[in-house]
C-alpha cells in the first residue's frame, strides 16, 4: 500500500492537530484531506511552516482550556431537577437521557456539545444522581441532579407504607417457620 507524509494544517479527529506530521494512506490523502485543505503534502518548504502552525496550535489549545474552565464555572452555578410522572410504587414512565440534559442546559441559557454528557445509564429512578460533563480533556466536572416526582403525596406514603409492608412480611414468614417447626 502506498503511504503519504502529511503536514496538518488544521486539526482532525482521530488523526491529529494542525502542525503534526502524519504518514496516512495516499488514496485518504489524496481524496479527503488535500481537497478540504485539511493538510498539505510533506515537503521541505512545508516543514518550515511548522513553527507558525504549532505556535497557532498552542494559541488555540490555550483558549479553548480557557473557554473550558469559564463553562465549567457556569454549569457549576446550575442546579437541574427533573419532574417525572411516576405510577405506582413510585415507578418512573420513561427515563432521563443525556439529551433530556441538553435540552436542560440549553434552557438555563448554557450551550453544550451533548456529547459531552457522559450519563452512564439512562435514569430510571427518583433521586438525586451525578452525571459527568468532560468539556476539555483538561476539564471534567461532575453535577448532581435531583429526579423528583409529578405527585410527590403518593410516593411519600409509599416510603412510610413499604417498611410496614416488609415487617409484615417478615412477621409472616417467622410464623410460618414457628408452625412448620412446631409441625416437625
Amino acid at each position: 500500500m502506498a503511504y503519504s507524509e502529511i503536514l496538518l494544517l488544521k486539526p482532525v479527529d482521530g488523526l491529529g492537530g494542525e502542525g503534526d506530521q502524519v504518514k496516512v494512506r495516499a488514496g485518504y490523502a489524496r481524496n479527503y484531506l488535500l481537497p478540504r485543505g485539511f493538510g498539505v503534502p510533506l515537503t521541505r518548504a512545508n516543514r518550515k511552516q511548522v513553527e507558525s502552525l504549532k505556535k497557532r496550535r498552542a494559541e488555540r489549545e490555550a483558549h479553548e482550556l480557557s473557554g473550558a474552565q469559564e463553562l465549567a464555572k457556569r454549569l457549576e452555578k446550575i442546579s437541574l431537577a427533573f419532574v417525572v410522572k411516576t405510577g405506582e410504587g413510585g415507578k418512573m414512565f420513561g427515563s432521563i437521557t443525556a439529551n433530556d440534559l441538553h435540552d436542560k442546559f440549553v434552557e438555563a441559557g448554557v450551550q453544550i456539545d451533548k456529547r459531552k454528557i457522559h450519563l452512564g445509564a439512562p435514569v430510571k429512578t427518583i433521586g438525586k444522581h451525578d452525571v459527568k460533563i468532560k468539556l476539555h480533556s483538561e476539564v471534567t466536572i461532575e453535577l448532581a441532579f435531583d429526579v423528583v416526582s409529578e405527585n410527590p403525596i403518593e410516593t411519600a406514603v409509599e416510603e412510610v407504607e413499604a417498611p410496614k409492608k416488609e415487617r409484615r412480611e417478615r412477621k409472616s414468614k417467622d410464623a410460618a417457620s414457628e408452625t412448620q417447626a412446631s409441625a416437625e
